[in-house]
């Protein structure tokens, strides 16, 4: 049995995956987006970007990303030294 919040989570994680999809190929077209997502610290900071322009995803989200392939681009989570999960 499929509760209710597990589908409505699959669909709000699918729409933004979506919008992820759209940011990271808006990025790789735009020079000065590329630099600032590049200089980005956290997943947090890239959201954040991304949001700044009318995007709709989490740091969370991007990190659920991880591994996945948009045109040249791959998301990929960086673990620092000294970082607590």
């Amino acid at each position: 049995m499929v509760k209710w919040h597990d589908r409505s989570r699959k669909n709000i994680t699918k729409m933004s995956f979506n919008e992820i999809r759209k940011f990271l190929k808006e990025m790789q077209a735009d020079e000065a987006l590329k630099h600032k997502v590049i200089s980005a610290s956290t997943a947090d900071d890239v959201a954040r970007i991304g949001q700044a322009i009318g995007y709709n995803f989490s740091g969370d989200d991007l990190l659920r990303f991880n591994g996945q392939k948009v045109d040249k681009v791959t998301v990929r989570k960086v673990d620092h030294p000294g970082e607590y999960h």
